[in-house]
């Protein structure tokens, strides 16, 4: 596809003087388009600059062209000879507690009793390093997995005596992740409980084997990673009851690291078979940037936007966002801004969309420093939009 077409600014005097230009330090960097693609202000629009979690946007580019809007994720559940019943993971990000309760009930139909459980997580390559993760129990820290539950995080409350218990009424408290709560001394709050995918692998196991148990099912055997052969017997192709639409709408909601990467690295499985690794779904995602939106020289090491080695202009940001025009209905709405924020120690980004009288406008915000008062410059840049518009 041909590159998108932009007109280029030239600086004026004009420009110059305009008041959100002058809000900016020499670090920092803006650009405003027009709906019909005229640079109407910019500042430092070519240089590089770390995109933090507008980074997103791509990622979301990118899954959309390979898999389509409507792409549901799959996991598969097969029977072996000896009764055990094995799961093989594709990377759903979404397999949160009412999706483990549903699928218990699906097979509660179709088994009598399970031995063992068997996790087969092949699909994604051990380990998987993410540039920027750190090894915290935040959220945003979550690792990455062939197979998860609920993000990889848990979410408990305390009573007045301490005591823990969860904080979501669709997710039991089950016995392995209260003692990984208990281990960290953790308060209340969703927290990342491990960093290692065998740890997330066996919580998804445990929590489906709780619902399956609640359905009358029999389990007395144990959990393991292992692999499901050509002679086990497939009983069930589970396909996500999330479009990828409803799941890139929760990422970029919420910002979600974990998603955003579980995305990359699948989208780097099925183009380059499995494992999938991030160096198959950044390559995945570079690809997309070079081929279909002509962008050569960012910098891209991770899906999320987590790392500061990321690397991308104002302007390569203007044209990520002119392709994601027609998918701006999945962004953050607020009035007649349409946005994406990002944020990392000294860095705020914004990018989006701003809805006019004459049309939509594009927009771009990178600051860099301490004092980021980013909402203040975007409130600065929409006035200055619906000025324009009630002079025409």
């Amino acid at each position: 596809m041909p590159a998108l077409f932009i007109l280029r600014p030239a600086t004026t005097d004009a420009q110059k003087d305009q008041p959100c230009l002058n809000r900016i330090s020499s670090k920092d960097s803006i650009i405003v388009a027009a709906p019909d693609g005229r640079i109407l202000s910019s500042k430092n629009e070519t240089r590089k600059f770390v995109p933090a979690s507008t980074l997103k946007l791509l990622t979301s580019l990118a899954a959309i062209h390979h898999l389509g809007l409507h792409y549901r994720f799959l996991t598969e559940f097969y029977m072996d000879s000896g009764q055990n019943l094995k799961i093989k993971a594709y990377g759903d990000p979404f397999l949160i507690s009412e999706v483990w309760r549903e699928i218990a009930g699906i097979l509660a139909n179709r088994v009598r009793n399970v031995n063992d459980l068997i996790l087969d997580t092949t699909y994604f390559s051990h380990p998987i390093v993410i540039p920027g993760r750190n090894r915290s129990t935040n959220p945003y820290d979550a690792p990455v997995g062939a197979l998860c539950a609920n993000f990889n995080t848990v979410f408990f409350d305390r009573d007045k005596h301490g005591r823990i218990a969860s904080a979501e009424t669709q997710t039991p408290l089950i016995p392995y992740a209260r003692k990984k709560i208990l281990s960290l001394g953790l308060k209340k709050g969703r927290y990342t409980f491990s960093h290692d995918p065998k740890d997330a692998a066996r919580y998804a196991g445990e929590l489906f084997i709780y619902f399956l148990k609640q359905k009358g099912k029999k389990f007395n055997g144990k959990i393991s990673l292992g692999t499901v052969g050509p002679e086990d017997k497939l009983i069930l192709s589970y396909r996500s009851s999330f479009t990828l639409e409803q799941v890139l709408k929760k990422m970029l909601e919420f910002s979600s690291n974990f998603i955003a990467n579980q995305i990359t690295i699948s989208l780097g499985a099925r183009a380059y078979c499995p494992p999938g690794n991030l160096s198959k779904g950044v390559r995945v995602v570079n690809d997309y940037a070079r081929k279909e939106l002509a962008l050569r020289n960012i910098t891209v090491v991770e899906g999320s936007g987590i790392s500061r080695k990321n690397r991308v202009s104002a302007l390569d940001m203007l044209t990520i966002l002119k392709r994601f025009e027609p998918y701006r209905h999945i962004l953050m709405k607020k009035d007649n801004l349409i946005f994406k924020t990002g944020s990392l120690k000294g860095i705020r980004t914004q990018a989006g969309y701003i809805e006019g009288i004459d049309g939509t406008y594009l927009f771009v915000v990178f600051l860099t420093g301490e004092d980021l008062k980013i909402d203040s410059l975007v409130d600065c840049i929409r006035r200055d939009i619906t000025d324009r518009g009630a002079h025409l």
